[in-house]
């Protein structure tokens, strides 16, 4: 089964641009995923092709009409569930990256303007995503970031499956440092515990990086963690560290 991602934009020529390059776009040419971006000007009911109103009871901006809007969702019929880039949207996490590329595909809207009709939104089942707390012009950018972060985690796309298990947020940690040769560089050596040879020495030292670039740069990742003890022990840890 073939990943299907349906865009809806104003902007139809944004797509594919960085996602036809580097592992996403050599997954699309070899036909891992496919993408389609659709001008949702198209949809327009006039010959102004006009997409957008100003908005209900008044203020500044304007807002995208519901009727032209349905009609190009309509037109979409793509597989998966229908996402609206909104900043007012649940925030985008790796565990929705997964949840997504375990499916048939997405279908994204990409707002503009001040926003959309509340009317489409609920009429055709839109889920609002944000991936910050921040405004961007137009949707497009984060459904290209979105499509990126799923896109990379499909079956064959990364050349090695396991290099995605200890990447930030996977488990709820940030990564930990990484290193190659030289073995010294302006002075600064490699940890000698990652060229020990001892494996489980290895391992416990990423996990204490981990653990420790989290509480101190993302202490919030720990608040969700479901092991709550283990964090409960690890933070007295710092604690006493800290007194030390």
């Amino acid at each position: 089964m073939t990943f299907r991602a349906t865009v809806l934009t104003l902007y139809p020529g944004m797509f594919p641009g960085p996602l036809g390059v580097a592992l996403a776009g050599r997954a699309l040419g070899e036909g891992r995923w496919r993408l389609r971006a659709l001008d949702i000007r198209d949809f327009a009911l006039d010959r102004h092709r006009s997409v957008d109103d100003t908005p209900a009871g008044g203020g500044p901006g304007m807002v995208m009409r519901a009727d032209v809007l349905a009609r190009a969702i309509d037109a979409a019929d793509g597989p998966g569930p229908r996402l609206l880039m909104s900043p007012r949207g649940v925030p985008f996490r790796q565990e929705t990256a997964r949840e997504l590329a375990g499916g048939p595909g997405v279908v994204i809207v990409c707002g503009r303007f001040e926003g959309v009709d509340e009317r489409v939104i609920e009429g055709r089942a839109l889920r609002e995503v944000s991936i910050g707390d921040y405004v961007l012009s137009g949707g497009e950018i984060a459904a290209l970031a979105i499509l990126d972060a799923v896109v990379r985690l499909l079956p064959g796309v990364m050349g090695n499956a396991a290099s995605a298990e200890e990447e930030s947020f996977e488990s709820g940690l940030l990564e930990h440092p990484q290193y190659t040769r030289p073995a010294e560089w302006e002075g600064r050596r490699i940890p000698e515990v990652l060229t020990s040879g001892d494996h489980a020495r290895v391992a416990a030292w990423r996990r204490a990086e981990r653990e420790r670039l989290t509480l101190e740069r993302r202490p919030d990742l720990l608040e969700r963690r479901p092991d709550h003890l283990a964090r409960v022990d690890f933070l007295a840890r710092e604690d006493k560290r800290g007194e030390g």
